[in-house]
């Protein structure tokens, strides 16, 4: 009964004979069946693995594919992290720790949807001269539009006026005359090379660079030319550029640019005239300069590219020369303290006493201050004579207007008060706020103060007019202030100054209000200067449908589109405590706090 139950409850199986094989039992069957699942599980767990192996075959695609992916995200990734910290003053191990900080800070950033990291440079206080955008995507927007301004002005000359002077974008020409001579000297290119660079156009520098290389031949130039110019936008440009490429090709042609300059220096007092003919040596004044004088802004402003052209050649001939004019002025009485715009080489009399922060006067004293820095403190009598100088021009010619309270630099005529001021006056704002964060003896409470009131005032001048750009000069009267009078102080060359001094109050104060006034100047430049062929000056600012000048000057490129791209980048971008900019905007190094300054022992 027992079998019979187990049988009905058991499979039944179905027997089949085999010829000469013994039986199987039901206990070698299911070993049987045991080994097959063990050996199936083995084989699925090694084949089914090779299904989530990376395919050999395609390696060298998967890793190109990830390094363009990385080179794609790259240019995202920087506006992930903040900027390296300032240094800190007065601690040891401050730059290690900056260091540490900068790159844990990249660690923990996390990429966007195409973003990625940047790398961590070699060393912290390494100069930044390329990137910088700014975290805020309202800043590199604006960053954008500067450089696309660039491109349209580039393009123009290129298009029209390729080795010409500058370009006339309105009758689509060139233009090469007065102050650069009868002959085409490529002034735009040599000009625009920084800023071409600094903004990453590498294809636009590329063909400058070669212009250069086989075109740009001071010393056979027949006619006149101006030795300020020539040395802030020529001499000054190529030594930007060789400070932040290390080609020596721009070293050696400013070389051969300053050399051929160096005849106008042939004075009794070694004050130089201010146009030389460089195929023949021969100098001579302005016939409308006072009493056949030289310019005070023109021959106080040179000392920055010729004292570090000597650094970088060996040659002190250039330092020479500028030392002996710094002498010459510091020899000489002030009449009340302040610098007269003229003085005459042979006699070294001073001229018409007129003394201005503008015309004829301004960057002598923007040299003082920046020579200092540019030599890393070592040339304490352009301090010295700056921290006068400075002095008596903020006791007697630094004014407030009655209506608004505007505060302005006025100018001197024989003791008596102008008040008006030139647009080219405007950096001011800027110097005062730099010699408050730099030298050590200035009031620095006051200095920053007077930096920020003055450009305030500026920023009144462009605000005051129907386009919202400057007029050539302002005044300030009992009826007007801050406003053009005459009709020849209502037009706009496309000068940077005011923008200038945004640019510097910014990298001091960090107050964003600049950064919107530039943004105001570079909208109102679009809208009223923009023509087909690139940027001109308008006639009148007061004017909405303004009347074009029909120039491109070159420092548009060198200087005004170069300060609004800073405005709108990251403040190591050309950090000001690594750089000092000369007069035309172009980047010098400063000796001892930049590692790219190049230094050659002069022979």
């Amino acid at each position: 009964m027992k079998i019979e139950a187990a049988g009905a409850i058991l499979p039944r199986f179905i027997k089949r004979s085999v010829p000469s094989s013994p039986p199987r039992s039901r206990c070698k069957c299911r070993e049987r069946n045991l080994l097959l699942l063990v050996l199936g599980t083995f084989a699925l767990i090694c084949f089914g693995t090779i299904f989530y192996l990376p395919d050999l075959g395609e390696g060298l695609w998967r890793l190109e594919r990830l390094k363009r992916v990385q080179k794609r995200v790259g240019d995202v990734g920087g506006d992930l992290l903040l900027p390296v910290p300032p240094p800190a003053r007065g601690r040891p191990g401050a730059a290690e720790d900056r260091r540490r900080l900068y790159s844990k800070a990249q660690e923990a950033a996390v990429p966007a949807s195409g973003g990625s990291v940047a790398p961590v440079p070699p060393d912290p206080l390494h100069p930044v001269i390329s990137g910088g955008e700014d975290p805020d995507p309202v800043m590199r927007f604006r960053r954008r539009k500067i450089k696309e301004m660039m491109r349209h002005a580039w393009k123009g000359y290129v298009t029209y006026a390729w080795g010409e002077d500058e370009l006339r974008p309105v009758s689509r020409r060139g233009r090469s005359a007065g102050i650069f001579g009868r002959q085409a000297m490529g002034a735009t290119i040599v000009d625009a090379l920084d800023t071409l660079l600094i903004m990453g156009l590498e294809e636009e520098f590329s063909e400058a660079r070669l212009w250069v290389k086989q075109k740009l031949d001071l010393a056979h130039v027949t006619s006149e030319v101006s030795v300020f110019e020539v040395n802030i936008r020529y001499v000054g440009g190529l030594l930007a550029c060789f400070a932040l490429t290390g080609d020596a090709l721009f070293r050696d042609k400013a070389e051969e640019t300053a050399r051929a300059l160096l005849p106008a220096f042939d004075t009794p007092t070694g004050i130089p005239y201010a146009m030389v003919v460089p195929a023949t040596g021969r100098a001579k004044n302005y016939g409308w300069a006072s009493m056949g004088g030289s310019i005070l802004s023109e021959f106080g402003t040179l000392h920055m590219e010729f004292s570090y052209l000597s650094d970088v050649t060996g040659q002190p001939v250039f330092r020479e020369k500028v030392h002996r004019v710094r002498d010459q002025l510091a020899r000489m009485d002030t009449p009340g303290g302040l610098f007269p715009n003229y003085l005459h080489p042979v006699t070294g009399d001073w001229g018409q006493h007129h003394t201005s922060v503008g015309a004829l006067g301004d960057s002598f004293y923007e040299y003082l201050l920046k020579e200092w820095l540019r030599s890393g403190g070592d040339d304490r009598q352009a301090l010295r004579m700056f921290q006068l100088a400075m002095g008596n021009i903020t006791d007697r010619l630094v004014k407030t207007s009655d209506q608004s309270g505007l505060t302005f630099v006025a100018e001197m005529h024989r003791e008596r008060l102008s008040y008006k001021m030139d647009h080219l006056a405007c950096f001011i704002g800027g110097l005062y706020a730099l010699a408050a964060a730099k030298d050590p003896e200035a009031d620095t409470d006051r200095y920053l103060e007077l930096g920020r009131q003055i450009t305030a005032t500026c920023h009144e001048s462009y605000d005051r007019t129907a386009t919202k750009l400057g007029p050539e000069s302002f005044r300030f009267t009992d009826q007007v202030e801050a406003r053009p009078l005459l009709q020849q102080e209502k037009y706009y060359i496309l000068r940077p100054e005011v923008i200038e001094s945004y640019f510097v109050l910014w990298r001091l104060t960090g107050d964003p209000k600049y950064r919107d006034w530039g943004w105001q100047a570079a909208q109102a430049i679009e809208q009223f200067c923009r023509v087909e062929a690139g940027f001109s000056g308008i006639k009148d600012v007061d004017s909405l449908w303004p009347e074009h000048d029909d120039v491109q000057q070159s420092f548009f490129l060198a200087e005004t589109l170069k300060y609004l791209y800073l405005l709108f980048s990251d403040s190591e971008l050309l950090s000001l405590d690594q750089w000092v900019f000369n007069t035309e905007a172009h980047p010098l190094p400063i000796r001892g706090a930049n590692q790219l300054y190049r230094q050659t022992d002069v022979g």
